[in-house]
């Protein structure tokens, strides 16, 4: 089960040590948007360059080599036409081009899994790649003041620096998930929720009916990986999201959230002196590495995670 960044990075050691063919990734898709009339599918495109080798190392995401000519007419159109609203959200000309084909194959009908297949075929990906649902779900970030963003202005256009009142999951609720995805997470050998942030790119996906119910049906073999280390979240905003929400920044408030439906949850050794306490919250602590600073520490945490499942 996967967002982003984190997914892929555990995607990419998950591949060193179990064929590609035997993988299969149920990604998030309430950070999907519109912009320009594209669809645009943030996770699915991060975990698909990432696995390609050939995402931006700079930024995690987007394409490696990028130019950015049409965003810069874009950019003028607007500044010459006072539309600041237009042009704040960066996609550049080689990423236009999964987006435009994505365009068109949704227009002619196809399942966004269908396309999501054609493209990671196009990039020579041996893995599935899985949207939970074919259906759209947006979600919607309520400030303190109460005004309502879309995922991509909270993240992108304010940096994910503004507080959070609320998240919910717009389209959630009347969603099915696509028979490949309820396949997968049925008759996987193990399940493995990466270290993805816990409220807005693993939260959109427990969100479809029938997926928390899935994962609870088969608990003993889901194994979870903590996004939060020392407190603090590798990349992005889940730990700030969490103490907005009113939960601890910490495993084990990621304990709390997974204990339902995973048996066990990798923490890093920085948060050893609280096992005891994840412990308490019903779910197993396993305490190793989980910092993929290296294509050896991913390889290392995904075996981690095989093992933890129970057998």
């Amino acid at each position: 089960m996967s967002g982003g960044v984190g997914a892929a990075r555990l995607l990419a050691g998950l591949l060193q040590v179990v064929d590609p063919s035997d993988v299969a990734a149920v990604v998030n898709v309430g950070d999907d948007t519109e912009f320009h009339g594209l669809t645009v599918c943030p996770d699915l495109d991060t975990i698909t360059y990432t696995l390609a080798g050939a995402v931006n190392p700079d930024t995690g995401w987007g394409l490696a080599g990028e130019t950015w000519a049409a965003l810069g007419s874009l950019r003028r159109h607007a500044r010459v036409n006072e539309r600041a609203d237009v042009g704040w959200f960066a996609l550049g000309d080689l990423d236009l081009g999964t987006h435009l084909w994505r365009a068109h194959r949704l227009a002619e009908g196809a399942r966004l899994t269908e396309v999501t297949a054609e493209i990671t075929r196009t990039f020579g990906l041996g893995l599935r790649l899985l949207p939970v649902t074919d259906d759209p779900i947006r979600t919607k970030v309520t400030t303190p003041d109460g005004a309502t963003l879309t995922f991509q202005e909270y993240f992108v256009r304010e940096r994910h620096e503004v507080d959070v009142a609320s998240v919910r999951f717009s389209g959630a609720v009347g969603a099915r998930p696509t028979p490949e995805a309820t396949i997968a997470l049925r008759d996987a050998a193990a399940v493995i929720i990466a270290p993805s942030n816990p409220v807005v790119s693993v939260g959109p996906v427990l969100a479809v009916p029938g997926i928390t119910q899935g994962l609870t049906s088969r608990r003993d073999t889901v194994v979870a990986v903590s996004p939060i280390v020392g407190g603090m979240a590798l990349k992005g905003p889940a730990a700030r999201l969490m103490e907005n929400l009113g939960e601890e920044a910490s495993v084990v408030g990621v304990a709390r959230r997974y204990a339902p439906f995973a048996r066990a949850l990798v923490i890093d050794p920085i948060d050893a002196h609280l096992a005891g306490a994840v412990g308490e919250v019903g779910i197993e602590p396993i305490v190793a590495p989980s910092i993929m600073d290296t294509p050896d520490h991913a390889a290392a945490l995904a075996r981690v995670c095989l093992a933890g499942r129970a057998l």
